[in-house]
């Protein structure tokens, strides 16, 4: 089932798809490009893992100077932010992000959840 972002313009766009396209509005309005282009593009995971620490302990409430400033939700959407940003920088390293994606977590099931496939385990 397909899910509309607000406004139902990518709604039903395929990952990739939506990846590529931020990728390349990314390079397309960089301010560095090249090697810095792309070690920035890299640590933009630091800074958004950063923003996914932050909203969890405002979820908690763990700083009390300022108490519960942020939701689950919030957390949810700095954890989506962390992911986006991850494979928007693996597209810029590869045109094979896909493939390479799909490949790297399929050893991980393998690793964490033995052979087979994952579709046929049950819930």
């Amino acid at each position: 089932m397909d899910t509309p972002y607000p406004d139902g313009r990518w709604a039903g766009a395929d990952v990739w798809t939506t990846v590529d396209a931020l990728r390349t509005w990314l390079d397309d309005n960089r301010a560095h490009d090249g090697r810095e282009g792309l070690l920035l593009r890299v640590l933009k995971l630091s800074e958004e893992v950063g923003e996914v620490a932050q909203a969890v302990i405002g979820a908690t409430g763990q700083n009390p100077r300022k108490g519960v400033d942020h939701t689950w939700e919030d957390v949810q959407a700095e954890l989506c932010d962390v992911v986006v940003t991850a494979l928007v920088a693996l597209r810029t390293l590869t045109p094979d992000a896909p493939a390479v994606f799909a490949r790297h977590l399929a050893r991980v099931a393998d690793r964490s959840l033995g052979d087979g496939d994952v579709g046929d385990r049950p819930t």
